[in-house]
């Protein structure tokens, strides 16, 4: 199959730039396109025989259930069953955005589309290019990101190319996406609603909007390979490098430690960083996650292995490279800004990708606020590995 790319101008949408791409989807072919969060990889929603050639383009697990985009809040009410209230706040407050809403689902959408479940996953993209795309092929598109089934997902139409060429009918080319990971997903089908994947639309704006939220165990730890996922990216191995990975994140013994600025531990941190960091004015707790990489880097590098390194801008300094030959480091951004690290997750983990990288040691980051979403985007990609410190 012959993969078409269009490069569309985001500041200069037309509609004659998009009309195969409706097309495509309305007689039941495959178009990857831009969203907010991540590139999809779209097919009509409504056609369970679409749907699974999603399925068979990334190679994915055909219980992993799909998202249907919608352009307009109007086609929601043929998808479900009913729309609790908790859903309706959440449309009110944030679509379009980064958020997917999982309701009861109508007759009219196919198992296919679902994962078998009796639910399916809503979502109204902010991007103008999603969301005019869609209008025009006047059908909702189920689509999850546009990257083979475990690699670490698209925020740009290279990585796309990379993973779909030959694969899929069409990929449009609309730049870097903005927030670069997935949506948040919010189950509205119990009684209190469920968080089942965190993203951009966090754990605290979802509390300050609906009072009690739940928080699904899948999201902190492995599902057993008995359960069926409700949501994409629960149970399966997800936005992982070729490279084995580790994290490594502090213990809440140690951050209690570095609680008491005055204390003995404190001081002594502060006296090693004034007598052997490369910078300076290095926050404790930033100098202890970058020695513990460090270190596991250096074993590694010393068993041969090509070792890949996820820093900060704020610790970059305290690791020394070989350009890459056999001791790579990438900085995601700034610690201080959660939205930098974001951006950049997967594109650091396909440049490791790229480079050969046998073995990767990622400094952890929060478990609040959009933290909560790198962090569980790192361990599943790290295979729940974590060292703490």
């Amino acid at each position: 199959m012959e993969t078409k790319r269009i490069l569309i101008d985001k500041n200069d949408i037309r509609d004659e730039d998009l009309l195969e791409a409706a097309r495509i989807l309305r007689e039941g072919g495959l178009v990857a396109f831009p969203t907010e969060t991540v590139y999809g990889l779209g097919a009509n929603a409504l056609d369970e025989e679409a749907a699974k050639k999603i399925y068979a383009a990334k190679g994915r697990p055909s219980d992993n259930p799909l998202i249907a985009h919608i352009a307009s809040i109007d086609q929601v009410k043929p998808l479900v069953k009913e729309i609790p209230e908790a859903g309706r706040k959440l449309m009110e407050a944030y679509w379009p955005g980064p958020l997917t809403i999982i309701f009861w689902k109508s007759g009219i959408v196919p198992y296919g589309t679902t994962g078998g479940l009796d639910t399916v996953a809503i979502r109204m993209p902010s991007d103008r290019i999603a969301n005019r795309m869609i209008a025009l092929a006047g059908v909702p598109v189920a689509a999850p990101s546009a990257n083979l089934s475990g690699r670490p997902s698209p925020t740009t139409a290279d990585h796309v190319w990379e993973d779909m060429n030959g694969r899929i009918e069409m990929i449009l080319d609309g730049g870097p996406v903005g927030i670069g990971v997935e949506s948040t997903i919010v189950d509205v089908t119990e009684d209190v609603p469920v968080v089942l994947r965190p993203g951009a639309i966090t754990m605290e704006m979802l509390k300050d909007l609906l009072g009690e939220v739940k928080i699904d165990p899948a999201i902190t730890g492995p599902m057993r390979p008995d359960m069926h996922p409700k949501a994409p990216g629960m149970k399966y191995r997800h936005y992982a490098p070729k490279a084995d990975m580790v994290l490594v994140e502090l213990s809440d013994e140690t951050r209690e430690k570095l609680e008491d600025k005055e204390g003995a531990f404190v001081k002594e941190v502060e006296q090693r960083i004034a007598d052997q960091a490369k910078c300076p004015s290095i926050r404790p707790e930033d100098y202890l996650l970058a020695l513990e990489v460090d270190k596991l880097a250096e074993e590694a590098a010393g068993k041969g292995l090509k070792v890949g390194v996820i820093c900060t801008d704020e610790t970059r300094s305290e690791y020394v490279e070989d350009d890459g030959l056999f001791y790579a480091v990438r900085s995601m951004g700034i610690r201080a800004k959660e939205e930098t690290i974001a951006h950049n997750l997967y594109r650091v983990l396909r440049e490791f990708d790229d480079l050969g990288v046998d073995y990767i040691v990622s400094e952890g980051f929060s478990r609040t606020q959009l933290g909560q979403a790198i962090m569980n985007r790192l361990t599943k990609a790290a295979g729940h590995k974590i060292v703490k410190i």
